[in-house]
Parts: C-alpha cells; sequence; structure tokens
C-alpha cells in the first residue's frame, strides 16, 4: 500500500471516496477534475465504528478501495485515518482540493463545511440534478416511477423506436411476474461471475480480524470468500457475463424465489454500480444491444433497463429531493425496536422457512434480491410495526449494495409506506398465500400460508390482517386499499388472531 504523503506544491488535489471507484471519477477535463491534479483516498476506521456493517461489505468497500488505489500507483495518496477530516489534513494540508457531489447528506454536510474543498456536480447517474428538478416540477401532482421512468426512456433514448417504446409497451412487467416452475429447485440459469480473492483481500481480512479483537468495531454476518467485484476488470467481467448468459432468462422469473437458488437469473451488478466502478449507462447499453442482436427477449432486457434507468435512478434523486427531513417520515406511527434476533441475523432462531431463509441468505452473502427484500424482510416488519429509520439503517448496514441514498427511499418510501403514498399508491405487504405462489419455500415450513390463527397460523398472513385491522381507518380511504380492509368483516376469527399477534411480541416466528 502507498506510504503516507502529501500532496505538496501540486496546485489542485482531487478526493475520491469509496464509492466513486470508476474511471468516471478520475478521469480529467470536461468540467471534471484539473488535469495536473493528484488524487486523494482516505480509509477512515470510524465510518465501520459508527454502524456495526455486514462483514462482507466491510469487506468489499476496502477491498474496493485498495485495489483502485494500487491501479492509480503514484498518482495517488491513500491515507489510512481515524476520520475523513484528519485524513485529508495529512494528505493535503491546506491545498485546495476538489470531490464529486457525495452520495450521502453525511458526507455533502462533511465536503460542505471544509473550506478548502470545491464540490463538483454528482457522477455514476444518467440523470443530472437540475434535469430531474425540471421533471419534477412539471409533474407536482405525484412523482410516480412510471412517468419518470418513460422520462428517461425518451430524453437518453433507451429501448425506442422512434418516439414509441420498442415493442409497443412501456412496461412489461406482466410479463415478469411468473412464479418458479412447479417442481424446480433451481432456474438452472448459467452461473455468474465470481471473482477470485488475491493478496489484497488478505489483507483486508486480516486488518478486519485485528479490528474486532481489538474491540475497535464489531461487524455482524459472515465474511466468506468475496462474491462481488472489487476492481474495474472484474465488474465488467461480470457485466459481461450477465448480458451474454443470463440476460435471457432474467426477466420472466425476476420476481420467483427458490430456496436452493438464490441468485436465479440476477445480474449481481448493484453493488459494482453504487461502488462507482460500473456506469449505468454501459450497463443498459449493452442489454439493448442485446436485444437488437436478438440475443435475449424484450421482457428482459425492459426489465434490466428499468431496474436501472427506472429504479435506481428514480431512487437516487427522491433522496436529494425530498429533504433531509424525509428520514423522520412515519405517518403508520410505527415505533417498535428490531428484535435482537433480526440484528443479529439469526436465521436459525426462525422457523417460518421464508423468514429464514432469506436472513441466512443475508447473513451468509450480505445481499438477496428485490422480492426478498420488499416482501418477506420488508413485509414482516411493517406488519409488526417496527421503527422506519432503525429498519432503514438496518438495511443499510446488512447488505453489500447498501448505501444511504439506496435505503432511504427503498425502505421508507416503497418498503414501510412511513411517507403514506409520496412514492407508492399502496403498502407492500402481504399474506402468506403471495409467498407461496412465487416460492417453494412454503411446503415444507411447520405453518401454512392458508392459516391466520392457530398453531399453524402463517405468521404473514396473520399478520396481514393484523396490520389491516391497526390501520383500517387510514387504508379504507386509498382506492388500492379499501377492498382488502372491507375483507377484515368477514374474518370470524379476527379476535383470536389479534391476540395471537399479541402474544408473538417479538420473538422470533
Amino acid at each position: 500500500m502507498h506510504h503516507v504523503r502529501k500532496v505538496g506544491d501540486m496546485t489542485r488535489a482531487h478526493w475520491l471516496f469509496g464509492d466513486q471507484l470508476g474511471p468516471a471519477f478520475t478521469a480529467p477535463g470536461s468540467g471534471g477534475i484539473p488535469r495536473n491534479a493528484r488524487l486523494v483516498m482516505i480509509e477512515s476506521q470510524a465510518v465501520f465504528r459508527r454502524r456495526r456493517y455486514h462483514r462482507a461489505k466491510a469487506h468489499l468497500v476496502l477491498s474496493a478501495m485498495r485495489h483502485r488505489a494500487a491501479e492509480l500507483g503514484d498518482r495517488v495518496v491513500y491515507v489510512k485515518a481515524d476520520t475523513y477530516r484528519e485524513g485529508l489534513r495529512r494528505a493535503v494540508g491546506g491545498a485546495p482540493v476538489t470531490v464529486y457531489h457525495p452520495t450521502s447528506r453525511a458526507a455533502a454536510a462533511l465536503v460542505a463545511s471544509l473550506p478548502q474543498v470545491t464540490v463538483l456536480p454528482a457522477r455514476g447517474f444518467l440523470v443530472g440534478r437540475e434535469e430531474f428538478a425540471a421533471w419534477a416540477a412539471g409533474h407536482s401532482g405525484g412523482l410516480r416511477l412510471e412517468n419518470f421512468y418513460r422520462h428517461v426512456r425518451r430524453e437518453h433514448d433507451l429501448l425506442m423506436e422512434g418516439d414509441e417504446p420498442a415493442g409497443g409497451r412501456w412496461n412489461l412487467d406482466h410479463d415478469n411476474r411468473e412464479p418458479p416452475p412447479r417442481a424446480a429447485r433451481t432456474l438452472g440459469s448459467p452461473a455468474p461471475y465470481r471473482p477470485r480473492e488475491d493478496d489484497i483481500d488478505a489483507g483486508v481480512r486480516e486488518d478486519l480480524d485485528r479490528w474486532e479483537r481489538d474491540g475497535d468495531v464489531s461487524f455482524v454476518g459472515r465474511d466468506g470468500p468475496r462474491l462481488f467485484p472489487a476492481d474495474r476488470r472484474e465488474a465488467l467481467a461480470a457485466l459481461r457475463r450477465f448480458v451474454d448468459h443470463r440476460l435471457a432468462g432474467f426477466g420472466a422469473h425476476e420476481d420467483a424465489m427458490l430456496a436452493a437458488d438464490p441468485v436465479l437469473s440476477h445480474s449481481l451488478l448493484s453493488s459494482s454500480l453504487n461502488l462507482g466502478l460500473l456506469d449505468p449507462a454501459e450497463c443498459v447499453e449493452r442489454a439493448e444491444a442485446a436485444w437488437r442482436a436478438g440475443a435475449a427477449p424484450l421482457n428482459s432486457v425492459e426489465g434490466f433497463v428499468r431496474q436501472i434507468a427506472g429504479w435506481r435512478e428514480y431512487v437516487w434523486h427522491l433522496y436529494w429531493h425530498f429533504g433531509e427531513e424525509y428520514r423522520a417520515s412515519n405517518v403508520l406511527g410505527h415505533t417498535a425496536a428490531l428484535p435482537a434476533w433480526w440484528l443479529s441475523l439469526d436465521a436459525d432462531a426462525v422457523s417460518a422457512r421464508c423468514l429464514s431463509t432469506v436472513l441466512r441468505q443475508v447473513r451468509d452473502t450480505g445481499w438477496t434480491h428485490h422480492i426478498p427484500r420488499l416482501m418477506v424482510l420488508g413485509g414482516y416488519a411493517l406488519q409488526r410495526g417496527w421503527d422506519p429509520a432503525a429498519l432503514t439503517d438496518w438495511f443499510h448496514r446488512s447488505f453489500v449494495d447498501g448505501y444511504d441514498w439506496v435505503m432511504l427511499p427503498n425502505v421508507v418510501g416503497m418498503s414501510q409506506y412511513a411517507d403514506g403514498g409520496r412514492m407508492t399508491t399502496k403498502p407492500y405487504t402481504s399474506g402468506g398465500a403471495y409467498i407461496d405462489r412465487m416460492s417453494d419455500l412454503c411446503g415444507p415450513c411447520r405453518y401454512r400460508p392458508g392459516s391466520r390463527s392457530g398453531a399453524d397460523a402463517c405468521p404473514y398472513t396473520a399478520g396481514y390482517w393484523a396490520f389491516l385491522h391497526r390501520h383500517r381507518a387510514l387504508l379504507e380511504r386509498g382506492a388500492r386499499t379499501a377492498g382488502p380492509v372491507r375483507g377484515l368483516d368477514r374474518l370470524g376469527d379476527l379476535p383470536e388472531l389479534l391476540r395471537q399477534e399479541r402474544d408473538r411480541g417479538d420473538s422470533a416466528p
């Protein structure tokens, strides 16, 4: 690793955060960093003391930073320090510094407080802040994903045939909600790209072991062999592997869940995008090229493009657009603490097979795809009335692709409906029937998805009705929720169900 030395007489230095690791963040000129700039990277141990991160996440971030520093060689000053302020002082003294707009409010506040730092516009996204602001100004009635997604497709000429969407439809979700094939244990998709660890990974693991032994930091989850790319070469290999071998099978079953096949045909590119190792434009353009070459069906390509050019961009901009007060959104008044078994990822304490399976995936890899996150993890938390801010922090810490900008809108808005519908038109939670239809998780489970009360009552089915009952006054006014709420009147066992859920408390189901 590089010796710590000050930039010295260089007229300008440029600071790279640990999620700004791709070539777009180091290319000089074009309104970016000065051509003679020395690069600065700061590895702050305080970041890992503030939150109890997943061990695999900490490993990936540090490995990626150190791999990038090794690539940059003498061009970079790499400082290991307690805090960012200390590291910057050791690296540049009082010399002027540029930095691309950080991805979190905390980091943005930090750089704004440093008079020597000049903040440049954010990179790593398709849509700029001014473009989004102009779009939002024209949609004061509601900032819905579908409208924004169509705007991005038009403005960036993605999957378009002239002025019309490719294939004549903007949204192919209907084609992409298939349950898994009956009796299939896996989809049989080609394996995803997996990297091989190197000496840098070994050094990271030694440091993390020492920090834990010394009591400086504490992690959760397991740090097995690194599963996600830590440098640009690996990220490009993962992108090629997905587009060439897995994209074709992605669409139809993207919402499915299989116990023995947690990856299915998902791209596993989110961590690489969020570290800055991949640019969203190159991902969607390669996917579109595969469709135009006849190598992948439109529904798979549209589903992938929607994830990146639609949802990822939408979440990034809403994070900034809604302001810091969005973090305190809690229209449902949910304040219950997250239980210890959840915080420690104790999958073995859970009998409900769907939840146990997903918690185990998170514990062992720091990843699971969007439906387990939303419908299994988020749905359970919503039904139990857990504090949305605490849950947001948990998702941030526990997932390799989790950052504040990623998780705040996803959890507060999409998953927990804590914003009262600013992002979505209804709460996303369900009974066990949905999980049963979309997975193979219910068959061997001790609970039955059709049972609301009694010893075999599914926690999700019972929890769904308890949630509707608790928030009946609010939900019966919603166009998409009034019907399900009326179903409460047909439940002869509602008192027993509610008593059962109160007795469950925060114990593992």
